[in-house]
């Protein structure tokens, strides 16, 4: 990702309505591609732990792209209910099903989302089932790849080792000060480590999604069922956001069976007139 990215910590319900004004402003006309990449980061993530940083990257494919930090630790409900001038908040964007929304893995997110804010997430792409309906032959495509795998296998070297020392040193940060607790995303001020960590997660969403979108019609219809189902999944009483379970992809046998065809296919004609 070239563009410089501009971040700015969102902690109180006047920046909030800002913000989102600023993304209805933005989505008053359908758009060619996503702008919205989010991420979030908290303790124990998922219904039974808490939300403590809410990412979203707002990429428009020009200039600056900027990044915004919302203190969900700080402003609570606040973050997701506080209107802009419009009267729509942050809470009916990510409910628009209009409005595209691009996660990397949505599970324990969408979960921690709904159960504690009630908010149902609409309108969403994951890049980890895009990554995973590229692979050719259904045993590859038998578990799901994690970010920084995927990002190790698409994003340029530069860029990559950049990436990585600061997932590194935000890490590191967690078992140095807090014993492996994720306690550190509620520390005030955020340190710029864990600036760096929760932005790592949301810049290369738009790079990737760019290299993975490129499927016809039929291919992109089966990955957003998919998705939709794991938003579905998520919000169930019997949702487990941890275990080897999660590592598997949601891929059904008629699912597999068109991934199979369409990688099987002929990719050219041959004139044999010769």
């Amino acid at each position: 990702m070239s563009a410089t990215i501009a971040v700015e910590i969102i902690n109180t319900p006047e920046q909030i309505g800002r913000l989102v004004d600023q993304l209805v402003d933005i989505h008053v006309s359908p758009l060619d591609t996503p702008a919205m990449y989010i991420d979030i980061e908290g303790v124990a993530l998922c219904r039974e732990g808490s939300i403590s940083i809410f990412t979203l990257l707002i990429d428009t494919g020009s200039g600056t792209t900027p990044a915004f930090l919302i203190d969900v630790h700080i402003l609570g409900a606040q973050a997701f209910n506080t209107p802009g001038t419009r009267d729509k908040t942050l809470k009916d964007v990510l409910q628009d099903e209009s409005v595209i929304k691009v996660f990397f893995d949505v599970r324990n997110d969408s979960d921690a989302l709904f159960a504690h804010f009630g908010v149902a997430l609409q309108g969403i792409e994951d890049v980890q089932l895009m990554e995973s309906a590229t692979r050719r032959t259904r045993w590859s495509r038998r578990f799901v790849t994690g970010l920084a795998n995927c990002i190790e296998q698409n994003i340029s070297a530069i860029q990559r080792e950049v990436w990585f020392i600061a997932k590194y040193q935000g890490e590191r940060l967690f078992k140095a000060q807090h014993g492996g607790s994720y306690d550190v995303f509620n520390q005030r001020p955020m340190s710029k480590e864990i600036i760096s960590y929760c932005i790592g997660d949301v810049q290369y969403l738009p790079e990737l999604r760019r290299k993975f979108w490129t499927h016809p019609d039929q291919w992109k219809k089966l990955v957003m069922e998919a998705t939709a189902q794991r938003v579905v999944d998520s919000q169930k009483l019997d949702y487990q956001p941890l275990g080897r379970k999660k590592a598997l992809a949601p891929w059904t046998s008629k699912q597999n069976n068109v991934l199979d065809q369409w990688y099987l296919a002929p990719t050219c004609v041959f004139d044999w007139n010769f």
